[in-house]
């Protein structure tokens, strides 16, 4: 499968995976300013962006669309960075190929299975009937009656693309996303890993708890944790330069 991607600068090769719903637009901010170090590439996930779709969808294939990536570049290691469900896949793909990645960053996401939350997104994005949809503005009222943050809302519009033909089309593979949702919120395995690894979460989430890390320390074996205040689940959105300020830290 071959993966949309952009990539900036040269050095150490750094690529982000972005989380669910996201496109690697999600982390142009962040990438451009990691490029004047690193030779970074920003990748749309299967099902994401403008990358392929396709109807399986899992963490141990989303490694191995990772490993093909890689392979494709000769790209022999690199540091890996993933948000959330992009976090899930970093792990993943740590524990298959552990001598193919340099430092692992993993944000605002645990190994550990959870419980579903995006059930209202899902019902908002399935109900609106993208094939008769007049205009971006239309989208924006129908998922405003669904979903009450503003700016979740927000993020969900950037997957709304114009066809050339006329009309609109989700950018993701929303079927997929739905029917694999389970395999989403499901845990990854639980092998040994020992490269090196920070965990950043944000103050204002819960997506990593204080009681999960002694969990997460018996699978990752080399990991330390890292908190950014005034930020919620979207770090890299939130605290864009406190985020980079991290990762310089640790990489360098």
């Amino acid at each position: 499968m071959q993966l949309n991607f952009k990539e900036f600068g040269q050095g150490e090769p750094i690529i982000i995976l972005h989380g669910l719903f996201g496109t690697l637009d999600n982390w142009q901010t962040v990438a451009k300013r990691l490029a004047e170090k690193y030779w970074v590439f920003i990748v749309d996930q299967r099902n994401h962006g403008k990358s392929p779709h396709h109807p399986d969808f899992n963490y141990e294939i989303l490694a191995e669309d990772l490993y093909h990536f890689m392979d494709e570049k000769w790209i022999h290691q690199a540091h890996i960075i993933g948000h959330s469900m992009g976090g899930k896949t970093a792990m993943q793909f740590a524990m298959n190929y552990p001598d193919m990645v340099d430092k692992l960053i993993v944000v605002d996401i645990g190994p550990k299975g959870y419980k579903g939350g995006h059930q209202t997104i899902f019902e908002a994005m399935l109900s609106l009937n993208i094939d008769s949809l007049i205009s971006r503005k239309e989208a924006e009222e129908h998922l405003n009656s669904y979903i009450k943050e503003k700016d979740v809302v927000q993020f969900l519009l950037k997957n709304i693309n114009r066809k050339k033909e006329g009309g609109f089309k989700w950018k993701m593979n929303l079927d997929s996303l739905y029917k694999n949702y389970e395999s989403i919120l499901a845990p990854i395995g639980k092998k040994i890993v020992d490269v090196e690894t920070l965990f950043i979460n944000g103050a204002l989430s819960n997506y990593i708890q204080e009681e999960d890390k002694p969990f997460i320390n018996t699978i990752f074996k080399n990991s330390k944790f890292t908190t950014i205040e005034k930020a919620g689940h979207w770090v890299h959105a939130e605290q864009p330069m406190e985020m980079i300020k991290v990762i310089h830290s640790f990489l360098d």
